[in-house]
């Protein structure tokens, strides 16, 4: 890996245009949400970082929220421990989701709570076969967070997803892929190498199509027909205008191999 920062909760390194952020502790301090929420905004608007991957340490990807610190925090009144949610976890799923870049998640174990949200929120998931998720929040009498009670219904339906955060029960990466959510199931040790070689494919794509599309699928959600239609049209003319379009379309009719520089 280049040009490599490594903090204390969170470390970030490049491999070419790819940046990796990684958490290196299993459960979500506040002082880990600040560096992750830091992390991904830097990364964001980086214009050299053409694909981040998102990642765990050991057998944990992110077990949610560190509820011994929760705990303290309610001594204080709910309204500070939860004051989390709009300083650091709507801002770190809003990363994610919304960077003009594609996001993998390299789910390399245990993805619990927000750490499930932090996923679905990612655009493509890579999974260990042998990790565990969970929705986990009404085990401790709580709602969604993190974007959840959204993504989680796109990914699998509203049924499934019902019944996955009402009854809060643990599921395998098996079940995982056969409901939506897992994307690529590979062994555990070939799934940093699967993730990254998958973020290199992305950084050298079309970068631009692919914001435009993260867009597009975003806002497509409840939408009526029609207004689908203008903002894929509306999108489809700026990316026309693009050297990356004109050349791939070049590209085609010399039948040599597309190079896109993001532009």
């Amino acid at each position: 890996m280049a040009d490599e920062s490594t903090g204390d909760v969170v470390s970030v390194s490049r491999q070419g245009a790819v940046a990796t952020v990684t958490l290196t502790r299993p459960t979500l301090t506040t002082e880990l949400k600040i560096g992750l929420r830091d992390a991904l905004q830097r990364v964001a608007d980086d214009e050299t970082v053409r694909a981040v991957a998102l990642t765990g340490t050991g057998r944990t990807f992110c077990a949610g929220q560190d509820l011994a610190e929760h705990a303290e925090a309610l001594s204080a009144g709910a309204a500070a421990a939860f004051g989390t949610i709009d300083e650091h976890y709507n801002p770190i799923v809003t990363a994610l989701a919304t960077m003009p870049k594609p996001v993998v998640a390299a789910i390399n174990g245990t993805c619990v709570g927000a750490g499930l949200g932090f996923a679905l929120a990612c655009d493509l998931r890579v999974t260990a076969d042998t990790a565990k998720f969970g929705t986990a929040f009404t085990a401790i009498g709580l709602t969604c967070d993190s974007g959840l009670s959204a993504t989680l219904a796109r990914a699998v339906g509203a049924a499934r997803a019902s019944e996955l955060v009402l009854l809060a029960e643990p599921f395998t990466a098996a079940q995982a892929a056969e409901w939506g959510i897992a994307g690529r199931v590979v062994p555990a040790v070939e799934v940093a190498s699967t993730a990254a070689e998958l973020a290199a494919r992305l950084a050298a794509g079309p970068t631009l199509a692919y914001a435009e599309a993260k867009r597009s699928l975003a806002a497509s959600w409840g939408s009526p027909l029609p207004e689908v239609l203008r903002r894929e049209g509306e999108a489809q003319a700026r990316l026309g205008a693009t050297a990356d379009h004109r050349g791939a379309v070049e590209a085609f009719l010399d039948k040599s191999a597309a190079v896109f520089h993001g532009s």
